[in-house]
């Protein structure tokens, strides 16, 4: 395409001979071959917009996942609630991204740790970028958000939730985003200015540390400040499983959120039309594409069988569950290095996330920390070994291909210790970042009694005291009774300074 827009009617005019007409002619011929540049330039345009914004489609479908993933974790009393946060997540995440979060994420140019245009999306499409950029990014700040509020599950305000949720995805998260993603940003292995971290930037392909992290570690100062669900640990300080009312929501959930990950990793190429090497007509980015599928494929299958047969053998019974965080935790390891690691290697991250998931899960029961889908430790825990793995296993060609030729790859692969160090400062800063933000806000609204419930609220069931009512007749465990408590009603403000009274011998909340 390059050489048909480099057509010049004088430099053709003498290859046409004498003729009278030999310049007109020249001119024509150029005229038509700039034609079809043009026609070629807008069909590559056209064709990779299309394919982000079926990516983005991808990536948003996993809300559906979150959802019914949630809502299978949690009791029955709270399916209302849960259901309505992962809403929410979607709707005030999309208007604080529009307003805030795509500017601060990607409004070059830029510094390197903010980003200072596109506000509203003003100034969009440009050449850097469409609509469909703000749409498939949006995706990925909702899905953040997302893990956050399975942490802080069947105990939280629902105010909290549009306050954390905002400022989540309106500015921690995109600052992160920036830093590893923008062509500006300090940590970036896409920075087209000023020198690379390391010579070599931190490599998060499809955002092990920017998404999942980045909901893990709020998801664990929520959680942290909020403290357990009542009952999650007896007297004695030993841990009472507190199990979900649905096996199907859960296995669906996971389903649903697999298939959404062909958006999420494939997709992060953004674009599909390039080529790598003109020797190979059939090799290309599309190649890449692939093979990215193929990883996350494998990495998340090995992570649910290791899970099964290492959970049969420390319990002593097949559980669905865990096999589906199982799997989760290796589609969330391999986010990172999916697009520069050969298959084999995927199998070996899957292997090890597994255990990772598991070695949180017990250290986690120790410190009576209470995370109802295990979302700090799966997304946190398993996002961190993403990173490292990545520093570990990525291979030179691939990195070159995907980044630039000359940068660093794999520390197992003899690449050097450069791209490994920048994993390791881009899982710090990930920590300091989201602890310096999420963590003070979290313990402003806990002070304010923004945070948590009432004890006769959560004891009851958010669903009947918050939502107008329970998702479907239910029997939980815990209470014994497939009926609410006798004279709870819904409350129309939160937090309420009142507790409950006693009128006529049974107990009411007052508004």
């Amino acid at each position: 395409m390059a050489s048909l827009s480099a057509c010049n009617a004088t430099e053709l005019t003498p290859l046409l001979g004498s003729a009278a007409n030999a310049t007109a002619a020249a001119e024509y011929i150029c005229t038509r071959f700039t034609n079809t540049s043009d026609s070629f330039t807008n069909i590559t345009y056209a064709i990779d917009n299309t394919y982000l914004l079926f990516s983005a489609y991808l990536v948003f479908a996993m809300q559906l996942g979150f959802a019914m993933l949630c809502a299978g974790s949690v009791r029955a009393k709270n399916t209302m609630n849960i259901m309505l946060t992962n809403v929410l997540d979607a709707a005030a995440g999309g208007l604080s991204y529009y307003i805030f979060g795509f500017a601060f994420a990607f409004g070059v140019p830029s510094n390197g740790f903010i980003g200072k245009h596109h506000f509203g999306l003003k100034k969009v499409p440009n050449e850097d970028y469409d609509y469909s950029s703000f749409l498939y990014q949006w995706a990925f700040a909702i899905a953040a958000a997302g893990i956050t509020s399975g942490s802080i599950a069947e105990r939280t305000q629902f105010v909290a939730y549009l306050i954390y949720s905002s400022f989540l995805t309106g500015f921690v998260y995109p600052i992160v985003s920036h830093w590893v993603w923008s062509s500006d940003g300090w940590a970036s292995a896409s920075r087209t200015s000023g020198s690379l971290l390391f010579g070599s930037g931190a490599i998060d392909f499809a955002g092990s540390g920017v998404v999942h992290m980045v909901g893990g570690i709020a998801g664990l100062w929520g959680a942290l400040i909020e403290g357990p669900r009542i009952g999650r640990f007896d007297r004695s300080g030993r841990s009472v499983a507190l199990r979900g009312h649905s096996g199907s929501l859960v296995v669906l959930g996971t389903f649903l959120l697999w298939f959404g990950w062909y958006g999420f990793n494939p997709g992060s190429f953004l674009k599909i039309l390039k080529s790598y090497d003109t020797s190979n007509t059939y090799y290309g980015q599309w190649s890449a594409v692939g093979r990215t599928a193929v990883t996350t494929t494998l990495a998340g299958c090995t992570a649910g069988l290791t899970t099964l047969f290492s959970r049969r053998l420390l319990v002593g019974h097949w559980n669905v569950t865990d096999v589906c965080n199982g799997l989760l935790g290796g589609l969330a390891a391999i986010t990172s290095g999916c697009a520069v690691v050969e298959p084999w290697a995927a199998i070996v991250c899957g292997f090890i996330a597994a255990w990772v998931l598991i070695g949180f899960n017990k250290l986690a029961e120790k410190l009576k920390y209470d995370d109802p889908l295990e979302a700090a430790q799966l997304h946190g825990g398993c996002g961190a070994w993403g990173l490292l793995f990545t520093g570990l296993f990525a291979k030179q060609q691939y990195v070159h291909e995907v980044y630039a030729i000359g940068r660093p790859y794999g520390l197992f692969l003899g690449g050097g210790g450069k791209l490994f160090a920048a994993q390791i400062i881009q899982i710090l800063v990930i920590i300091g970042w989201v602890s310096a933000t999420m963590g003070p806000l979290f313990y402003i609204m806990m002070k304010l009694k923004l945070l948590r419930v009432s004890r006769e609220d959560e004891m009851a069931g958010m669903d009947m005291t918050r939502h107008g009512g329970f998702a479907y007749v239910y029997h939980d465990e815990d209470d014994g009774s497939s009926h609410p408590p006798a004279g709870f009603t819904t409350r129309r403000i939160e937090p309420s300074g009142s507790g409950p009274t006693t009128i006529n011998g049974s107990t009411n909340n007052v508004v």
